[in-house]
C-alpha cells in the first residue's frame, strides 16, 4: 500500500524580533482507493525547514515523520 501525500499550506510563523520560528507544514495523505486517510500539521525547526522548502522535499519530510511515527512501538 502506498500513501499520496499532498501539502496543503506551509504556514512559517516569526517572533516578534521578525526571526523564523518555526514552519507548520500542513498536508492530507491518502491510499488509492481512499480507505485510509491521514491529516495534520509537521512542525519544522528554522533548521530542518532551510533548504527544504520545495513542495516535493517537504512531501519526503512529511512521509519520512509519518512512517516513524506508524512503526513506532
Amino acid at each position: 500500500m502506498k500513501l499520496k501525500i499532498q501539502i496543503t499550506s506551509v504556514n512559517p510563523r516569526y517572533t516578534p524580533e521578525g526571526e523564523l520560528e518555526n514552519v507548520q507544514v500542513h498536508f492530507i495523505s491518502h491510499d488509492d482507493s481512499r480507505t485510509i486517510n491521514i491529516n495534520g500539521y509537521l512542525p519544522l525547526s528554522p533548521e530542518e525547514y532551510q533548504g527544504n522548502e520545495s513542495l516535493t522535499a517537504l512531501g519526503t519530510i512529511v512521509k519520512e515523520n509519518l512512517a516513524d511515527r506508524l512503526t513506532a512501538e
